[in-house]
């Protein structure tokens, strides 16, 4: 069962009480009666950064186009190899 935080309306005071998701809050104290309040608090937990949405799993050279990404490095491969080819054939 999850714990909720609860304030007292009179003192300020801060209680945690377990309760059921599905019941209705706490309008009152369950051991002593004094009129509580539920307080709402941030989540202990945040995501930030990628791999937390549906397109951050995909592969990044499909995204942005396999075409483009595969031809970038094929001159580069040619130019080493041509150059080194052209050098043997020529000397």
């Amino acid at each position: 069962m999850p714990t909720y935080l609860y304030k007292n309306t009179d003192t300020g005071e801060i209680y945690e009480l377990r309760q059921s998701m599905r019941d209705d809050a706490y309008t009152a104290h369950p051991e002593t009666g004094v009129p509580i309040k539920r307080v709402l608090a941030r989540p202990s937990i945040a995501f930030k950064g990628s791999g937390f949405y549906a397109n951050d799993s995909r592969p990044r050279e499909k995204s942005e186009g396999g075409g483009s990404s595969e031809s970038k490095p094929a001159p580069k491969t040619e130019s080493k190899s041509g150059a080194s080819s052209k050098g043997g054939g020529e000397g």
